[in-house]
């Protein structure tokens, strides 16, 4: 089982929308969000999927502005959590961000998600913040940091 992180393209608009909203089932992005995301009529933005044996099983969003990256959403389905498929899109993500010429990564996660604050630990983003009642529930956003190394 071979596992392959490229650009989202139109065909992946719909498999992205259902596992935003398994993923993300308080917060999910919509249909039409995606669609601009995807189709690159959101300049900064660029979604990156994660396919293995031509299924999709993971996507991420990053957004590249002046020096600082954003990872605005890492996700994969349930079959394939821990077997490596987002620490590959958090790589390509990281790849993508140094490629634009940033100096750091930020991220925000839901404080009460302790599986995704303990992943971004392990990848070495350490908080810098948080943002209370930041979800549409009420949750607080625990802001992450991360610094990346330019590419070369």
């Amino acid at each position: 089982m071979s596992l392959r992180v490229r650009p989202a393209g139109p065909g992946d608009v719909e498999a992205i929308v259902e596992l935003e909203q398994v993923a993300f089932p308080l917060d999910p992005w919509s249909e039409n969000l995606l669609t601009e995301g995807v189709g690159g009529r959101l300049p900064t933005t660029t979604y990156l999927v994660a396919d293995r044996d031509e299924v999709l099983v993971g996507y991420a969003a990053v957004s590249v502005v002046q020096d600082v990256a954003e990872l605005q959403r890492i996700a994969t389905v349930g079959s394939a959590r821990r077997t490596g498929v987002a620490t590959a899109l958090l790589a390509a993500a990281e790849a993508h961000a140094a490629a634009g010429g940033v100096d750091r990564l930020l991220l925000e996660v839901r404080e009460d998600n302790a599986v995704a604050r303990a992943f971004y630990a392990r990848a070495g983003f350490a908080e810098i913040a948080r943002r209370p009642r930041y979800y549409r529930d009420g949750t607080d956003a625990v802001v992450l940091e991360r610094f990346v190394t330019m590419a070369q």
